[in-house]
């Protein structure tokens, strides 16, 4: 399992031939209109699988995007999200999506701390795993509106789904998985008519940010880098537009632009030998692993043990699953944040 943010291949981005959208768009013809929900008015600790009617007053609304702009003339009532940490902001938005992809067959419901009581009961139809997506299993949901913000999205995807429904595809003027959380939460929001209660949720997670910034000013004097390994002898640093990088900037600390100088273009994500992880020798270095064995392999490396930052104990191993403290920060969503600043907050205070 890997926590990085690659590009994924466009396997099925150039795919999707006319027999395809010939069979979604057949799909839709021979199923009935999709029946309205209870529209009363569902908040983040409630939400319903449709948008609820808090913010149907909204519509009609216009959303700009990679691919142009998307004009949502009702509510939406059924939501599929297409990004692989979408689910959290539609959720904490009052809405349950009806279709989502599949983040490394971890599958996007249930487990992670921070979303599990939102989902409840309901979990998603699985719709593709990463970039890849099943056309005829999202029209099957008949979805009104599908949202792909932390995404790759590839054009020829945006225009066989626009074929039969309304699509958000990630913000324009960042790179695919490079918009931050609060843009990405932004366009969801206008997407669903809750742009109030969007900016809300970011105005209370930059507070909680700063409340932790305010208690360590001490961050704002270090350097941190976040790595991961799941490989011997390869290793990965991430990129200050990685959701990993932006979370630990936003908790005070700088990051080292090196690390992007060796990212190839167009990724987040710069790819390390033992031989360069001189550039992991920073304040405060966090691994994101799979658990004590990869930990073990990394701190026995011996390239790795010449560096300051592992002589001076200054590096964190931090599991991505159980608990779940490197997921939540890679997530790095209005749902996740809050978690994982409690989980790792005492971690890097307790290194001197």
């Amino acid at each position: 399992m890997s926590t990085g943010t690659r590009p994924a291949p466009a396997r099925i981005a150039g795919a999707v031939t006319r027999t395809v959208v010939a069979a979604v768009v057949a799909a839709l013809a021979l199923t009935a209109c999709g029946g309205g929900t209870d529209s009363s008015s569902s908040g983040p600790d409630s939400p319903s699988p449709a948008g609820g009617g808090a913010g149907s007053a909204a519509f009609p609304v216009t959303v700009e995007h990679k691919y142009g702009s998307t004009t949502i003339e009702e509510e939406p009532e059924k939501v599929v999200t297409l990004g692989l940490s979408d689910q959290d902001a539609v959720l904490a938005l009052g809405v349950r999506p009806v279709g989502a992809v599949d983040w490394f067959k971890e599958k996007p419901y249930g487990k992670w701390p921070w979303t599990r009581e939102l989902w409840g009961s309901d979990t998603p139809e699985i719709v593709g795993e990463r970039d890849e997506y099943n056309m005829e299993k999202i029209a099957a949901l008949q979805p009104d509106l599908v949202i792909a913000q932390y995404s790759g999205m590839k054009k020829e995807q945006y225009d066989t789904l626009s074929k039969f429904t309304k699509v958000v595809a990630q913000p324009r003027d960042y790179p695919d998985y490079g918009a931050p959380w609060q843009e990405m939460t932004r366009q969801v929001g206008t997407s669903l008519g809750k742009d109030e209660q969007a900016e809300k949720l970011i105005e209370d997670i930059d507070a909680r940010f700063g409340e932790v910034r305010d208690a360590n000013p001490r961050f704002g004097s270090l350097t941190l880098a976040v790595a991961d390994s799941f490989e011997a002898g390869k290793y990965s640093a991430f990129t200050a537009t990685d959701p990993k990088a932006i979370f630990f900037k936003e908790l005070g600390f700088q990051s080292k632009p090196e690390i992007d100088k060796l990212a190839k273009p167009g990724w987040n994500v710069a790819e390390l030998s033992a031989e360069k992880l001189n550039v992991l020798d920073v304040d405060r270095l966090v691994w994101v692993t799979s658990g004590t064995d990869a930990d073990d392999r990394i701190k026995a490396e011996p390239l790795y043990r010449k560096l300051k930052v592992s002589q001076d104990k200054r590096d964190l191993f931090v599991p991505y699953q159980d608990p779940d403290i490197g997921a939540a920060f890679s997530f790095n969503t209005v749902l996740s944040i809050p978690y994982a600043i409690e989980e790792i907050t005492p971690l890097l205070t307790a290194v001197e």
